[in-house]
């Protein structure tokens, strides 16, 4: 067992699988929704589109994670306000929209003169510098994401599977698709300057499609989503630390492992179960 111990003696070894199980949490909860609503681009477009907010907030020196939720938040709006207003898949506002926010981010970089925001650390992030405030910060979101889940939980799977029947009974589901952008994006925020939006991406899609793969009910995917993703973070994490790896494509590539063995041996869903049907 000295192999397990011996990376916990140092103190980054210990903050990054702390900080990577509340990020596991995190993401197995709010990606399970983006799963089942078949928006998991969303993650993708509101983490890209912080951008112009991260530029505005960091020029009139306010809070960087403010200008970032404004934005994100904003981002997803606009993809609901064209997909309502127009004939456009949602896959194609998306697309725009990124593409877009994106594009504004940078050119407000290069007006403002905020190139001191640094895009590597935004996009790779540095799971093995986190500090214990950076612990903190995702245990608050976490916590009170989870708060929030619990409560109101039957009217949130409601609409995740019947918003049209949600809305003829009089939840207000506006209020309830913003909270659900709200929880996304403090989701990407928590992860910006700790292990990138590249990274948290995978965690909120890898793990939630691969519970989805094996279970039917939301809840349990969320816990089973949890699970695979901390698996994925301490896997990951042992595997960088014993073969001089970078920690987060390790740990993006343990998560897409176990999506793999889902698919082909899920006993439901997977490729092999249904080949046997066949013959």
């Amino acid at each position: 067992m000295v192999w397990l111990t011996n990376p916990l003696q140092f103190e980054f070894m210990c903050n990054a699988l702390i900080i990577g199980v509340l990020m596991s949490i995190l993401c197995g909860v709010v990606g399970s929704y983006l799963v089942v609503e078949h928006m998991s681009l969303m993650g993708n477009v509101i983490s890209h589109s912080v951008l112009p907010g991260l530029s505005i907030a960091f020029f009139f020196d306010i809070n960087l994670s403010f200008g970032a939720f404004i934005a994100g938040t904003l981002s997803a709006l606009v993809v609901a306000w064209i997909r309502t207003q127009s004939r456009l898949n949602v896959d194609t506002a998306m697309a725009l929209v990124l593409s877009s926010f994106l594009a504004l981010g940078v050119l407000l970089i290069h007006l403002l003169r905020t190139n001191r925001i640094d895009l590597n650390q935004l996009l790779f992030g540095d799971i093995l510098g986190v500090v214990r405030g950076d612990i903190w910060q995702v245990l608050i979101i976490t916590l009170a994401i989870l708060a929030i889940v619990t409560l109101f939980y039957p009217e949130i799977l409601y609409y995740t599977f019947d918003p049209l029947g949600a809305q003829a009974s009089g939840l207000p589901v506006n209020w309830i698709y913003f909270g659900f952008i709200a929880a996304v994006t403090l989701t990407i925020i928590a992860s910006m300057q700790t292990v990138g939006v590249l990274l948290v991406i995978s965690l909120l899609v890898g793990p939630a499609s691969t519970a989805y793969l094996l279970v039917k009910e939301l809840h349990f995917m969320m816990g089973l989503a949890a699970v695979i993703g901390i698996l994925g973070n301490v896997t990951g994490m042992y595997l960088s630390y014993y073969l001089d790896l970078p920690s987060g494509p390790s740990i993006v590539l343990v998560i897409f492992s176990f999506f793999l063995l889902a698919f082909f041996f899920s006993p439901s869903q997977g490729i092999f179960q249904r080949l046997f049907k066949l013959n």
